[in-house]
């Protein structure tokens, strides 16, 4: 498994810092890309945050109907991962999760706690970027 980060993407005068992490399950540069737009978006565009969806303008993966990210809180890696204090700073990391449009559309009716209910109880293969959507 490859793991794919934002470098950055805050800034040390941010009201609330924050850092981005991506899995995969290949090496590939499109990972460096979609971070890099999404970390511009953030810092000159919309504020992202817990809960927040970005659209990648292009599949995840050739291929892929995940075409949005979802970002999330780092399940995989626990608590410990997601608040780094750093020089009297707490620097938030999430996970940003590929997701389909049908899971965005879910998320935008029925919450954000619904679509990660629904994405846990499908046991979805967050590696896989040829999923099916779980919505």
């Amino acid at each position: 498994m490859w793991t794919y980060g934002t470098v950055c993407m805050s800034h040390p005068d941010d009201d609330q810092p924050l850092e981005l992490h991506m899995f995969s399950a290949v090496e590939a540069p499109e990972h460096v890309e979609l971070l890099s737009a999404v970390a511009h978006y953030h810092r000159t565009g919309a504020k992202l945050g817990l809960g927040h969806t970005v659209y990648f303008g292009r599949p995840w993966l050739p291929g892929s109907l995940c075409t949005h990210g979802l970002i999330a809180l780092p399940y995989l890696d626990g608590p410990d991962l997601e608040i780094l204090e750093l020089d009297g700073t707490a620097v938030r990391f999430l996970w940003i999760i590929p997701i389909t449009k049908k899971e965005l559309e879910f998320k935008k009716e029925r919450g954000l706690e619904a679509l990660e209910a629904r994405l846990e109880a499908a046991n979805f293969d967050y590696l896989n970027p040829n999923r099916e959507s779980v919505a």
